[in-house]
C-alpha cells in the first residue's frame, strides 16, 4: 500500500510536468495497434461485402477480450517483475506507468495549440489544431466553433481521460489504469455508430459506457466544486445549474456530465449540430448562451481541469492515507 501511494503520487505530478514525451513509445499507442490489427484480422474489408450482424457483435467481444486480457497480463508482468528485482525499481516503474495512463499535461498542451493559433489569427492552424483533438469535422469551424470544440474536449477528457484513470488506477494500479484506457481507446477507434462498426463495436461502446458511469458522474460533482474555489471567472452556481439540467443532453450517458458543469461554469453554450464524416449529426446544446465564447474560454476550460484534478487527488491521497493508517 505505501510503495502504491507513493507511485501514485510520483505519476501524478511526472505528467503534470512532463506529460507524454512524444520520442517514446507510448503504451497507449501500442493497445491501438493491437486494436487497428485485431480490426484488420477480425473484421476485414466491409465494402461490398455480406455482412452478418450478430457474426461482427461475436466478433466484437472477441476483440474486446484479446484486448482487455493482454493489457492486464503485460502491465501485470511488468509491475510483478519490477518489484522483483528491487521495491524501488517498481515504485518509478509503477510511477511511470501511472504517468502515461493519465492526460491533464497532453491535454492542455495540445488544447493551448488551438488558443495560440487563435490568438496569432490563424483559422486555419486552428482548424488543423483542433482536428487533432477532435472526431467531428473541422473544415468549415469559424473561430468561435473552434474555441467551442476545443473547450467541449478540455471539458469532457477531464472525465475520461484524467479523473476516471485517476480512480481506477488509484483502487488497482496500473493494471486497472491501463485495463481502463484500453477500453477507451477501443471505444474511440471501434466504438461507432457507422456502417462499419455498428455491431462491431458494440461490446466496447457498452464496456465504456459501464467503465465510466460513476467517474462521469464524480467528475461532474468535482468540477462544480472547483468552478466555486476557481475564482471570479467561474460560476459555481452556474455549473451546478447546468449540471442538473443538462447532464444528459448527450446520447451517452456520461458524455455531458462534464460538459454541463463546465457550460455552467463559463456561462457558455456548448455542443449542438455538428458534422462527422461529411454529415450533420443533431444535438442538442448544453448551457446557457449567455456570452460568446472566445479562445480565452480553452484556458479557462484548462485551469478548471485543473483545479478538478486537484481536488481529486487530494480526497484519493486522503482516502489512501487512512486506509494505510488502520492498516
Amino acid at each position: 500500500m505505501k510503495y502504491h501511494l507513493i507511485s501514485f503520487v510520483m505519476g501524478f505530478f511526472l505528467d503534470l510536468i512532463i506529460g507524454d514525451p512524444m520520442n517514446f513509445p507510448h503504451p497507449i499507442r501500442l493497445i491501438g495497434n493491437l486494436i487497428g490489427l485485431l480490426d484488420r484480422k477480425l473484421l476485414g474489408e466491409t465494402e461490398n461485402k455480406k455482412r452478418n450482424a450478430k457474426a461482427e457483435f461475436f466478433k466484437g467481444i472477441v476483440l474486446f477480450l484479446i484486448v482487455i486480457i493482454c493489457t492486464a497480463l503485460i502491465t501485470g508482468v511488468v509491475i510483478v517483475e519490477a518489484y522483483r528485482i528491487h521495491p524501488y525499481v517498481g515504485v518509478v516503474t509503477e510511477a511511470i506507468l501511472t504517468c502515461y495512463i493519465l492526460a491533464a499535461r497532453s491535454l492542455r498542451d495540445e488544447s493551448m495549440k488551438v488558443h495560440d493559433a487563435l490568438l496569432k489569427g490563424s483559422i486555419e492552424d486552428g482548424r488543423y489544431a483542433v482536428s487533432m483533438i477532435v472526431g467531428r469535422d473541422t473544415a468549415s469551424l469559424d473561430e468561435a466553433g473552434i474555441a467551442r470544440a476545443a473547450v467541449e474536449t478540455v471539458a469532457e477528457n477531464t472525465s475520461d481521460g484524467i479523473i476516471a484513470p485517476l480512480i481506477y488506477t488509484f483502487i488497482g494500479g496500473p493494471v486497472l489504469g491501463f485495463t481502463y484506457k484500453a477500453i477507451n481507446t477501443m471505444d474511440s477507434m471501434v466504438g461507432y455508430h457507422n456502417n462499419r462498426y455498428e455491431h462491431f463495436g458494440t461490446a466496447a461502446a457498452k464496456a465504456d459506457d459501464v467503465v465510466n458511469y460513476i467517474p462521469a458522474r464524480i467528475s461532474g460533482l468535482l468540477m462544480i466544486l472547483a468552478a466555486y474555489i476557481g475564482g471570479s471567472e467561474y460560476s459555481g452556481r452556474g455549473a451546478f445549474k447546468i449540471f442538473c439540467r443538462d447532464r444528459y443532453n448527450h446520447k451517452s450517458p456520461n458524455s455531458a456530465q462534464t460538459e454541463a458543469a463546465c457550460a455552467g461554469a463559463l456561462s457558455l453554450r456548448l455542443a449542438g449540430d455538428a458534422y462527422y464524416f461529411g454529415k450533420l449529426v443533431k444535438k442538442p446544446f448544453i448551457g446557457d448562451d449567455i456570452r460568446h465564447v472566445e479562445p480565452e474560454d480553452i484556458k479557462r476550460a484548462c485551469r478548471l481541469m485543473f483545479v478538478t484534478e486537484f481536488l481529486c487527488m487530494l480526497i484519493l491521497i486522503g482516502i489512501g492515507i487512512f486506509f494505510y493508517m488502520i492498516q
